[in-house]
């Protein structure tokens, strides 16, 4: 039974809400937007649809809610003196997020035709924008400091540093270990750099997805 389900005055059950979320980014990223089922949702998330939609009032905004709950907080300022340790953090931490159970097939779903456009909108403004502007950032202080190239074409290296992990994953190649620090070096050597002295890469991620080549 939902605990705090009855007269207006008691609060919500946060517990049944995180359920229901997690179940719903889980569905989400199993069959897509469209066929997502409230009710399904529910009956998974051993709720009733009355309380899910008490809380959510359809699809879109159950959907969005996952999306909001997908946001993860801002790495903090690391090493903002050195931008090559700063672009490698941020690959790390895309590397972390980007292969939690379900993150990948989410990525799918919202390039299919048959997702909401806000939702997709959503998506881009909160999951996607503030890392590829961290990620600029740390590339435009390098370029900034003289550590690249005056001319270096960061609008295509941006997308070169997520790009190469979803074109691995697409290839269904193994992802290579220490992933963050060789994409981050080969990004910096095109861009006209050289990889800071004392930087030295970091230990290789472990599990299975990890591969020595």
């Amino acid at each position: 039974m939902e605990s705090g389900s009855r007269g207006s005055g008691r609060a919500r059950d946060s517990a049944i809400d995180a359920r229901i979320l997690a179940v719903a980014g889980r569905h989400l990223a199993r069959d897509g937007y469209a066929a997502m089922s409230l009710a399904a949702v529910a009956q998974e998330a051993g709720t009733t649809r009355q309380a899910l939609y008490r809380r959510w009032p359809g699809k879109a905004e159950l959907a969005a809610a996952v999306v909001a709950a997908l946001a993860e907080d801002e790495p903090g300022d690391l090493a903002a003196d050195n931008p090559f340790t700063v672009l490698v953090a941020e690959l790390t931490d895309f590397q972390r997020g980007v292969s939690k159970p379900g993150r990948l097939s989410l990525v799918g779903t919202m390039l299919q035709d048959t997702t909401d456009p806000d939702l997709r909108a959503r998506y881009r403004s909160r999951v996607i924008a503030p890392r590829r502007a961290r990620l600029l950032a740390a590339l435009e202080s390098a370029r900034h400091q003289g550590h690249l190239a005056p001319d270096a074409d960061l609008e295509i290296a941006l997308t070169m540093c997520t790009g190469a992990w979803y074109g691995r994953e697409l290839a269904g190649a193994p992802i290579p270990a220490n992933w963050p620090y060789r994409t981050a070096s080969l990004i910096w050597r095109a861009l006209g750099g050289t990889i800071p002295p004392g930087t030295p890469p970091p230990t290789p991620a472990s599990g299975p997805r990890a591969d020595p080549k």
